[in-house]
């Protein structure tokens, strides 16, 4: 499977592009036209500079309202064509992108534009040239790939092709079946773009709203089958407009586009068992059997007070390894790994961001069939030194530059705990308090990172993601989507902070980066687990009262139900398929806090209680905005 971009696609001038997607790993490139205007080189000089980068320039693009034009206008596009021709002669391709006419002076009529095309693909075949038509989803005339494709056909000529762009055929919902009747040999290239569902003007949600395959709503693995089904073997290419991605890092959208196309072409690779998009077969998606451990680092003098807060919360020091300094907390499943040794990567993600919880270990089917995906897919891969009788753990970075661990029970990883950690006899005088499991990580990140790790996830993992809901916080909103599976084995909130005056960009800002904001936990009967925590001496958020009398009055609840949730600081909350209890701590260090919940059938993450959450934690933080002492 050959894959390409389009320069428009990401940020930075023409140089700083052309080496971000070399390095992100693609075959190819489109040069969009503006890119090209404004950078100083000659188009002979662009094209040894994408030939240096080990590239090829796929498409130049784009070529606008060709087709129809009345004299003596029609003339002009022409000479026009012809300046283009030179220009891509210059540069080193041999193929340019007309887009379907938006000129009010354009003239309709299908055989009007198929003579036009033919005279034009007569011209670019005395050149060694190729023109490929693409249908606007906004053409005057024109703006159904199934019409641009009559006019192709009808022009009947060598040098003249059909160009596939998914935005356009599945903005207006036109039937992707009918691309499995095209020669292949008439699809010169196939562009690829995913969106949101929008309700809007479909120029402006073109221009400003697209994203990579798998980070949007559309149906594109249904148009990929159907171009397969074709045995279309040529280039994908990525085509989007987005204002965020033209804001972001060149290096970053670059590696997010090349996962998008791999992972795309394994999707297609599973369904279309003749697929001509050859592609190096990978592992399929992980199966995640639930989260193995979430470690913390921490310095010496942290230690004591760390490990008192895990007891409150009911675990338990059950290990210590026998050549660093690394603690085991566990209470039935949950495994937490207090980290305070100073040398690898522990101390130097302590030096970079103080107190955090950095990494998080997964059950999976086969930990290097996952670590293989995972590379497979632009990963990159985690390893440090090893003291002797260690493990090593499959492993690549994660959010934040965090690590993402894979164990799996066939191999000696299964046996970690056994075989790093002596045992140890907690004498301290903390109960359990009934948690079952992790029942969700919660990740805070800036918004722009967002559709980057919800790709990484369900690009590795057998994992979907759920749709975007709004967070409220006083001081402004946070984008919030989660990845999970269908046993609920796993589930991963991402939350993506717009401003720095919220909790979770106070969170980035103050940590110096994204990573894990809050656990939580699973407990079958959150009273009983609430008057164990006070036992314990565990402090909970208080929440304020006035969200007690409007609960009660919202959900009819009995007035005796609603006090035990008052005197606990338990939320509430209620869906189609039942009822869904919370309780926090208060926050630690610079926002990062511990979450428990009860889920009775419940499929959300309780979103309509995280304004009051939010106000109560925000209480124990010194005020957002001022500076440290």
């Amino acid at each position: 499977m050959k894959t390409s971009i389009a320069t428009v696609s990401i940020s930075g001038d023409l140089k700083e592009k052309l080496h971000a997607i070399a390095k992100a790993g693609f075959d190819g490139v489109e040069i969009f036209e503006n890119d090209f205007l404004a950078f100083d080189e000659s188009p002979r000089q662009v094209g040894q500079i994408v030939k240096d980068h080990g590239l090829e320039i796929t498409l130049f693009q784009p070529f606008r309202d060709f087709e129809g034009m009345p004299e003596p206008l029609r003339s002009r596009t022409f000479d026009r064509a012809e300046r283009k021709f030179d220009l891509m002669q210059e540069m080193g391709t041999d193929l340019v992108l007309v887009c379907s006419n938006v000129s009010s002076a354009a003239l309709g009529g299908i055989d009007r534009a198929a003579a036009d095309f033919f005279e034009l693909g007569e011209r670019a075949a005395k050149r060694g040239l190729r023109v490929g038509y693409e249908a606007l989803a906004w053409g005057r005339h024109i703006h159904d790939h199934r019409d641009a494709w009559e006019i192709v056909r009808r022009a009947d000529h060598p040098n003249i092709g059909l160009i596939l762009d998914s935005f356009h055929t599945l903005s207006r919902k036109i039937d992707v079946n009918s691309i499995r009747s095209i020669p292949k040999e008439k699809i010169f290239i196939i562009q690829l773009a995913d969106a949101p569902l929008i309700d809007m003007d479909l120029l402006y949600w073109s221009r400003h709203f697209r994203n990579m395959p798998g980070e949007g709503d559309l149906p594109v693995l249904d148009f990929m089958n159907a171009v397969a089904a074709t045995g279309y073997d040529g280039y994908l290419s990525l085509e989007i407009f987005n204002d965020q991605f033209r804001g972001g890092s060149p290096a970053a959208i670059a590696v997010d586009g090349r996962r998008s196309l791999v992972y795309l072409g394994d999707q297609v690779r599973r369904a279309v068992s003749d697929s001509n998009l050859t592609l190096a077969p990978m592992p399929p998606r992980a199966e995640v059997e639930g989260v193995a451990f979430v470690e913390f680092t921490v310095d010496e003098a942290e230690i004591s007070a760390l490990s008192d807060r895990l007891r409150a919360l009911g675990f338990r020091h059950v290990g210590r390894h026998k050549t660093k300094r690394v603690d085991v907390f566990r209470q039935r499943g949950i495994n937490l790994v207090v980290n305070a040794d100073q040398g690898g990567f522990a101390g130097a993600s302590y030096a970079l961001h103080g107190q955090s919880a950095y990494a998080m270990g997964l059950w999976v089917g086969d930990a290097q069939a996952a670590l293989a995906r995972a590379e497979a897919l632009g990963a990159e891969r985690f390893e440090q030194s090893l003291d002797p009788g260690e493990i090593e753990m499959p492993a690549i970075r994660g959010v934040g530059g965090g690590i993402l661990y894979f164990l799996d029970r066939k191999s000696s990883l299964g046996r970690i705990w056994e075989i790093e950690f002596d045992p140890v006899e907690d004498s301290a005088d903390w109960q359990p308090v009934g948690l079952t499991g992790v029942d969700h990580v919660a990740q805070t990140m800036k918004y722009e990172e967002l559709l980057t790790w919800l790709l990484f996830y369900t690009a590795i993992l057998d994992a979907h993601k759920t749709p975007m809901v709004d967070i409220i916080d006083p001081a402004g909103v946070v984008r919030s989507q989660v990845v999970e599976n269908g046993p609920g084995t796993l589930r991963i909130t991402l939350n993506g902070a717009e401003n720095r005056n919220t909790l979770a960009g106070h969170f980035i800002a103050e940590t110096f980066g994204s990573g894990i904001q809050h656990l939580a936990f699973a407990t079958d009967d959150i009273f009983a687990t609430a008057t164990a925590l006070s036992a314990n001496g565990f402090t909970t958020l208080a929440i304020s009262p006035n969200y007690y009398d409007d609960l009660e009055a919202r959900f009819g609840l009995d007035p005796d139900f609603t006090e035990r949730l008052k005197a606990h600081n338990i939320l509430y909350d209620r869906d189609e398929h039942g009822e869904y209890f919370q309780l926090y701590s208060p926050t630690y260090g610079e926002g990062f806090f511990f979450e428990i919940v009860q889920r009775s059938g419940y499929r959300g993450y309780g979103a309509a209680n995280a304004i009051f959450r939010i106000a109560a934690l925000r209480r124990h933080l010194r005020p957002i905005g001022l500076p440290k002492r």
